[in-house]
């Protein structure tokens, strides 16, 4: 993984693996065409032992009624041993800030949800596919405004394409 993350982890071989939280965008990735390189190159990244995947709860029930070859890649993400961050009382209450504020409007709360689970769990980097709410340069300097007015930490916010090694193949 020639990215920020493989040079690190070549000048300090004992650092913790960085913390990757996905969101349920990146699971399906694995079988959209446009997004699959990526998406599966992550979760590779995730087998090899070279990042530490994180998953909310949200995702789960997002993937309730996903196409069985989805639900296959969230069964071998799981196989990866994800850290999984429950949606808490303080992450609905970072993510009302979120919808309060107009970033996002309720219809979107489950998005706001998960930058609050991954803000709170104190994540590396929250990687999405979703370009028009959550990887979005404007929006992401919206929510960091949030997190630092209330006491949290700035968000890294990237596409799987911006993680994932970048030699992997179509997956």
């Amino acid at each position: 993984m020639p990215g920020v993350f493989r040079k690190l982890a070549r000048y300090n071989p004992t650092m913790e693996r960085p913390r990757v939280y996905l969101d349920t965008s990146v699971i399906g990735g694995c079988c959209d065409p446009e997004f699959r390189r990526w998406s599966n190159g992550l979760l590779r990244d995730f087998e090899m032992g070279l990042l530490k995947p994180v998953v909310s709860e949200i995702v789960g029930a997002e993937l309730d009624d996903a196409p069985p070859e989805v639900l296959e890649k969230f069964a071998e993400l799981m196989d990866c041993e994800p850290e999984v961050v429950l949606v808490t009382p303080e992450a609905e209450e970072l993510a009302g800030a979120y919808l309060d504020r107009g970033i996002l409007s309720e219809n979107f709360a489950d998005d706001a949800r998960h930058i609050a689970c991954a803000t709170i769990a104190g994540v590396d980097v929250l990687v999405s596919w979703n370009f028009r709410h959550v990887v979005h340069l404007a929006k992401m300097r919206l929510f960091n405004a949030v997190n630092v007015k209330l006491g949290y930490s700035p968000i890294q916010i990237l596409s799987p394409r911006e993680v994932a090694r970048d030699d992997v193949q179509d997956g």
